[in-house]
């Protein structure tokens, strides 16, 4: 009888301990641990490569440049920009002579396609702008000049920049379509020379000279006169003016040709012509 209870309290004793553990909560070690989920490498952002470029540009374009630069760099990010601006002739030999521009961009058309016919371009030049010309004088106007016709005038003093620039190249065909306009002497365009008092490096350089008074008249760009508030304009007749055209092309030497490519694709394409459009410049055709 002892040794029955015995068992029957072993066999109750088994029965409740079984039932509490079944019952019990896991410790909160024993639950498993989830990795908070995170993007896949592949879904993830790119980031920007990081490129820089450096781009040589005519005189007259330093303005709307520097305001494409901010808007390319915003745009782009991880590109930066560098820019260096003169004479297009002078940046030309500049690039034949070695030096590290990534794309240049031109006044004419003539530079760019001299580094095309010397192997010297990656791909044909692009032509992105258009301008016209204007006769500018001192807000004083102290030689009182108010048509071209005056600048053949006795004693008047002109600014030109140098004769491979290539706003000379167009001002000597507006001076040669004045001299066949009516009421121009026909000997216009020789009087216009004789009155050349100084030969500057680049167009920028002209208006600066008329600013301070030190020439009574230059031919500039529509641009350039637009950006000065110390000049006034004299109207060219539209029979005689000249529209020039800006072109531009990637450097074969550049180390970031494809960069370079993508940038002079920007500035010609709907971007960069808004930008152009603001400060004066024509469309490309």
């Amino acid at each position: 009888m002892t040794s029955g209870l015995a068992v029957l309290l072993s066999v109750l004793l088994f029965v409740l301990t079984a039932c509490s553990g079944a019952g019990a909560s896991p410790s909160p070690s024993a639950a498993p641990s989830v990795a908070p989920t995170t993007a896949s490498s592949g879904s993830a952002a790119p980031s920007a490569k990081p490129v820089e470029l450096t781009i040589y540009g005519a005189a007259s374009l330093k303005g709307a440049l520097a305001a494409a630069k901010a808007a390319y760099e915003t745009a782009h990010p991880g590109a930066t920009v560098t820019l260096s601006t003169g004479s297009s002739a002078a940046l030309e030999t500049q690039i034949e002579q070695g030096a590290p521009a990534d794309a240049f961009l031109s006044a004419d058309t003539t530079n760019p396609k001299k580094l095309v016919d010397a192997g010297l371009a990656d791909g044909a030049a692009v032509t992105f702008a258009g301008n016209k010309l204007t006769v500018i004088v001192p807000t004083a106007n102290p030689a009182d000049i108010t048509s071209p016709k005056d600048l053949a005038g006795s004693g008047v003093k002109v600014i030109v920049a140098g004769d491979e620039v290539p706003i000379t190249k167009y001002a000597t065909e507006l001076v040669d379509n004045l001299a066949n306009e009516a009421g121009y002497p026909a000997d216009f365009a020789a009087k216009y020379i004789a009155n050349i008092a100084s030969k500057e490096e680049d167009v920028k350089s002209v208006v600066a000279k008329i600013e301070i008074g030190e020439g009574d008249a230059g031919i500039v760009y529509v641009t350039d006169a637009k950006a000065s508030i110390k000049v006034t304009t004299v109207d060219v007749p539209p029979s005689a003016n000249v529209r020039a055209a800006y072109a531009g092309v990637v450097v074969k030497a550049s180390k970031n040709a494809a960069a370079a490519k993508a940038f002079l694709d920007w500035f010609a394409g709907p971007d960069g012509q808004a930008i152009l459009s603001s400060f004066g410049f024509l469309p490309s055709s």
